[in-house]
């Protein structure tokens, strides 16, 4: 049995561990922050994660014969500052991964190169024979963008690679920095740039010729804050000086933030397209997957064209499910031109819908009925929904969704209210296929986990405004009708209310990872101050008259 994990010292943001058979069969995935409820854990060893995998899978740390890590610890430690000796591993494995002091053999560990850990589940998750793999982010190892030629049942071979200098991650992080955003919220930058776009805004020429490369004035062996102030110093060049003054609920009425926004968004798109027209080159065929934390850049991925793929969770976390299946790749489901997708729902299940802490303690509970949460809908509540396992990655929803009625133009506030967001942050809509592609312009297999933006069609305009963003598009979620899920069969009695399509977005509240458990769920519910909560097959609300009009 192989545990695969992103884990420090190198892996500082999204651990994540997962446990898969010699023959790739994946038996449990867990990203560390849906269970300690620290947003992204950084810092923090994959612990609970590894042992929820263990608990999934019915073994013990004796089970475990090799740890796959995500990273090439070795080669990168010291550029984060730390020393790595193969003498310090079985304290690696009690520190970061809660390793038992009981188990007497340690298990190898194999430490996997950072891009071709992302590489390789891109890869293997799809349903492509043979694809070219980009992979974007800030940094791997030593390097930033990554192109691979992949077959089934054949290493990956790498063709082409960029050094961390020439950094699109980093790049974007700069605007972030620029406009007042931390660590790890590129999305919300890539959110504002729309205002840009819808303004007309000329954008800065950030990378002229539309190629990756460094910004003036760093070497090769400088650290990442070298290369991103480096960035920040060419933005604030670009403004003359001047600085964004507005607080960051009002940032789309700040021009300068809009600005750094949609310059930085239009230099990662040009490079992006041109990227993935250089990959499919070098590897010889049309398919193509995407991974890295740039592969979450909805926008980019949706000015892609032909058959494009991206995993679930193609950012750090997805590293733990790379490394372990570089070691082992699948086997399973995997005969030539019947390749299935990866599901996104791996994660942890809810629990009982009578969770021990007494959450749920002086609500009304009843039978789920889909005819009275349509009804519920159209009279304006807001609900959520959480059954099964949970997704995995930050933009895979369905089962762990808060939803509402789109057409009402005052629903998008209501919304950003009620999650305690910025107000001019966007919303992606959920329809079953059969009527997606007259709501907005398909995008097979991104749109199965909600990574790509696409245009709205002049009906879906009119009847989702509050889930379609200021420059026309939307990230939807299109789904299977013969799915058994909560999400597909409320869609369907929803019928052809707001083009057949709901509201769909994350059910979690401000700083907070997405819901896990059925405590968790019980939680948010209340703080939120939600109408009613789907849990299972039960229906819980404040009170008897939940789906009438308020």
């Amino acid at each position: 049995m192989i545990l695969g994990v992103n884990a420090p010292p190198t892996g500082w943001h999204d651990p994540a561990a997962c446990l898969v058979e010699s023959d790739g069969t994946l038996l449990a995935f867990c990203e560390e922050e849906r269970l300690s409820r620290a947003k992204h854990a950084e810092r923090s060893g994959p612990r609970l994660a590894v042992a929820h995998c263990l608990e999934q899978a019915a073994a013990s740390f004796a089970d475990v014969e090799l740890v796959a890590v995500g990273w090439d610890v070795p080669q990168t430690a010291p550029l984060y500052g730390h020393r790595w000796s193969h003498e310090g591993a079985p304290s690696w494995l009690e520190r970061e991964l809660g390793w038992s002091r009981a188990a007497r053999d340690l298990p190898e560990v194999r430490f996997v190169g950072h891009h071709l850990a992302h590489a390789t589940i891109a890869f293997r998750a799809s349903d492509f024979d043979e694809a070219a793999v980009l992979v974007i982010d800030g940094n791997g190892d030593d390097e930033s963008i990554s192109i691979y030629r992949a077959q089934r049942d054949r290493p990956l071979v790498r063709k082409r690679v960029w050094p961390r200098s020439h950094s699109l991650g980093y790049l974007y992080e700069a605007g972030c920095r620029c406009v007042g955003f931390g660590p790890l919220q590129a999305g919300k930058l890539m959110g504002l740039s729309a205002y840009g776009r819808a303004a007309g805004a000329e954008p800065w020429e950030l990378l002229p010729g539309g190629d990756p490369a460094a910004p003036a004035g760093v070497d090769e062996g400088d650290g990442f804050n070298r290369y991103i102030h480096a960035w920040m110093a060419r933005l604030s060049e670009l403004a003359g000086g001047r600085r964004v003054t507005r607080a960051r609920h009002e940032l789309q009425l700040d021009p300068l933030a809009v600005q750094i926004a949609v310059s930085a968004q239009e230099a990662v798109e040009r490079v992006v397209v041109r990227l993935a027209a250089l990959a499919r080159a070098l590897a010889g065929t049309e398919n193509l997957c995407l991974a890295g934390g740039v592969a979450l850049n909805c926008k980019a991925n949706g000015l892609l064209g032909g058959p494009v793929f991206a995993p679930p969770a193609p950012h750090d976390a997805g590293t733990a499910l790379g490394a372990a299946w570089h070691v082992a790749p699948p086997q399973a489901h995997r005969s030539p031109g019947t390749g299935e997708r990866i599901s996104a729902f791996l994660g942890p299940t809810p629990g009982s819908a009578a969770p021990a802490n007494g959450a749920l303690d002086g609500l009304h509970r009843e039978a789920l009925s889909l005819e009275r949460v349509c009804a519920a809908l159209e009279a304006g509540r807001i609900g959520a929904i959480v059954e099964g396992p949970g997704e995995i990655g930050p933009r895979a929803l369905g089962h762990r969704s808060i939803v509402a009625d789109p057409s009402s133009p005052g629903m998008h506030g209501r919304l950003n209210a009620l999650k305690g967001r910025e107000p001019w942050r966007p919303f992606g809509a959920a329809a079953l296929r059969s009527r997606a592609a007259a709501l907005w312009q398909p995008r097979p297999r991104l749109s199965d986990y909600m990574l790509a933006g696409t245009p709205v069609s002049d009906t879906g305009g009119a009847q989702l405004p509050a889930a379609v963003h200021v420059d026309g598009t939307t990230r939807p979620q299109e789904l299977d009708p013969a799915s058994r899920d909560v999400l597909p069969a409320l869609l369907d009695e929803w019928g052809e209310r707001a083009g057949g399509a709901l509201v769909n977005t994350s059910f979690n509240g401000p700083g907070e990872p997405i819901v896990s458990s059925a405590a968790d769920a019980a939680g948010a519910f209340r703080r939120l101050g939600l109408d009613f909560l789907v849990l299972g097959d039960e229906l819980v609300a404040r009170d008897r008259g939940w789906w009438r009009a308020p």
